[in-house]
């Protein structure tokens, strides 16, 4: 068993692929037509095989109030293991990306958490 598939939920796929390609650097993989959304994924460009990330829209209330709820709490979504978060907290801040977390030692993790315009907070994290 592998995991292949993670999902965010987002408010605006153009939007949401902008962001996590523009800014976090991800690159499109999937882009599939599929009524009024899309099957939309990114993967890393370190691993274009690997985990595909789905842009997930959300398309019913209890997703809306889940993410809202998550957000509010400060609660970050997913994370993202970089191998610098300084050097990434300093690269994304330089492209406008807001921080709510600045990077923070926890344990044996370095981490700092972002806001991905798309109603998330992702954390990037660092091992050692």
């Amino acid at each position: 068993m592998r995991i292949r598939l993670n999902s965010v939920l987002i408010d605006d796929q153009d939007k949401a692929l902008a962001f996590y390609t523009g800014k976090l650097g991800f690159r499109k993989k999937t882009d599939i037509p599929m009524g009024e959304h899309r099957w939309l994924t990114v993967v890393s460009p370190e691993d274009p095989d690997g985990t595909e990330l789905v842009l997930e829209p959300m398309g019913f209330a209890p997703a809306r109030d889940y993410q809202k709820a998550l957000y509010e709490a400060g609660i970050p979504l997913t994370a993202f293991q970089v191998d610098d978060v300084d050097g990434e907290y300093d690269r994304l801040k330089d492209l406008g990306v807001a921080f709510s977390v600045e990077p923070t030692d926890m344990g044996p993790t370095r981490l700092a958490v972002l806001d991905d315009t798309c109603g998330n907070r992702i954390q990037i994290f660092q091992v050692g």
